[in-house]
């Protein structure tokens, strides 16, 4: 049984994770953090990670930028290894992930989604084959109207992947709304669509002559962002310090 506090456990992913840790036997949240309190909880809720006092084997991190050098800093003095989720970090915050990861275990990913990393690998596969035979590529990607950045780290992941097959030769183009010229060969273009409450689009589109191949993931609920930290959070406990993502959670299954 894989002890868990879920650090940011009032908040809608929190919730989530939660509710499926509730139906794992393989699972158990013993704790939460949460200076937000207006939620029953079947654990005890503390307002900061240093105030746990049950015994745990790893922390799902669902909380927000701003607390996760407290948290890093928390997780290297305790031992203990962080499945790590929040996003929009900056550079330093990168850069004190990095250091955390030289004494505790750390798994982070651009998307906790089973499927989309998954979705890398099959973009690496499918690069090879068709990049040399002259298909163009082509990233399209799709979220709700209160998503803050643009394209979305997923979209950049998945430009990578596909970059990373060609070794680092395609340059990466964001609009061509300010340009009247033909579409050179070694881009990777990437456009971002924001509407309604959709949670989550990619299309990964290879565009040769006279066949067009798309790879296409979509998400209808945040619960697969969820079930993929607790897949993590399996994974990680007892690992050694270093630094993790979700393809050697996959590798395991």
């Amino acid at each position: 049984m894989t002890r868990v506090v879920m650090h940011g456990c009032n908040g809608h992913m929190g919730r989530v994770i939660t509710d499926i840790c509730k139906a794992d036997s393989e699972i158990t949240i013993v704790a939460g953090v949460d200076k937000f309190k207006g939620v029953d909880n079947e654990y005890p809720v503390f307002d900061s990670i240093d105030q746990v006092d049950v015994d745990y084997d790893v922390v799902i991190d669902f909380s927000n930028a701003a607390a996760v050098n407290g948290l890093l800093d928390s997780c290297v003095k305790n031992s203990k290894p962080v499945v790590l989720c929040t996003t929009g970090l900056s550079e330093e915050m990168l850069a004190h992930v990095d250091e955390a990861t030289k004494k505790v275990a750390v798994l982070r990913s651009a998307n906790m989604s089973l499927g989309i990393n998954t979705l890398f690998d099959l973009c690496k596969k499918a690069t090879q084959i068709f990049a040399e035979a002259g298909f163009d590529i082509e990233i399209v990607e799709k979220h709700h109207n209160q998503k803050l950045d643009a394209p979305s780290g997923t979209a950049l992941a998945l430009a990578d992947a596909c970059n990373d097959a060609l070794n680092e030769k395609y340059d990466y183009c964001y609009g061509r709304a300010d340009r009247r010229e033909k579409r050179p060969k070694n881009e990777i273009g990437i456009s971002a669509v924001r509407g309604g409450n959709i949670v989550g689009e990619h299309e990964v589109i290879f565009a040769g002559l006279d066949e067009v191949i798309t790879i296409k993931h979509t998400a209808y609920s945040k619960s697969v962002f969820a079930k993929g930290a607790v897949e993590a959070a399996k994974f990680l406990a007892g690992k050694p310090a270093g630094l993790y993502d979700m393809k050697e959670v996959i590798a395991e299954k």
